[in-house]
């Protein structure tokens, strides 16, 4: 095995789903993915927890949404904040390139009930997160809420959008989509 090679974490994370679309969620071991990868198996512990972190790094898509509504003009409302952040998430994270991973991501979660229940909570923290981002720019609690939620949400749609294998567009232009869904129902209550 070599000694260093570039990307491991992307390498690893890639080695995982061919090996859980190969064999199963349940029946592949680190050590399986890191031989897979070509690295050893302290590699993959230098990167990640356990085989579920391969499918939930969380700054994947926490730091860039967080960084976007952070640097959004000072006047932009919440969900105007929301819609730079996940417009970011298309230029930078959700990239025509990695919809294939995504696509096979989702299918590894989906089939697990575990996986699922992970997901979830994931989207829990970045709920927080967003809510207390947005209270940082100046949003009263209430209001920081209520625009995370709905982002959350959008978000959520979006990425289940993004990763149908039937998809096409690209994440931001489905995410706007959905953002302006989501406008619209909540203006519509």
């Amino acid at each position: 095995m070599a000694r260093w090679e570039p990307n491991a974490p992307e390498r690893l994370a890639q080695a995982a789903l061919e090996l859980f679309a190969e064999r199963g969620y349940e029946n592949t071991t680190v050590l399986d993915i890191a031989q897979r990868a070509g690295l050893a198996k302290s590699t993959f512990f230098r990167h990640f927890q356990d085989k579920r972190e391969v499918l939930f790094r969380e700054d994947a898509l926490t730091g860039p949404l967080l960084a976007a509504i952070a640097a959004s003009p000072a006047g932009a409302a919440p969900l105007e904040a929301l819609a730079r952040g996940l417009d970011a998430l298309g230029l930078h994270v959700l990239k025509p390139e990695r919809r294939d991973m995504a696509i096979r991501r989702r299918a590894v979660i989906d089939a697990n009930l575990d996986l699922r229940e992970r997901e979830a909570l994931k989207g829990v923290s970045l709920t927080a997160a967003i809510v207390r981002a947005l209270e940082d720019r100046g949003a009263s609690d209430l209001a920081a809420t209520v625009a995370a939620e709905l982002g959350a949400l959008a978000l959520q749609i979006s990425y289940e959008r993004w990763s149908d294998p039937a998809a096409t567009a690209d994440f931001g232009e489905i995410a706007a989509q959905a953002m302006d869904e989501v406008r619209a129902a909540a203006s519509s209550l």
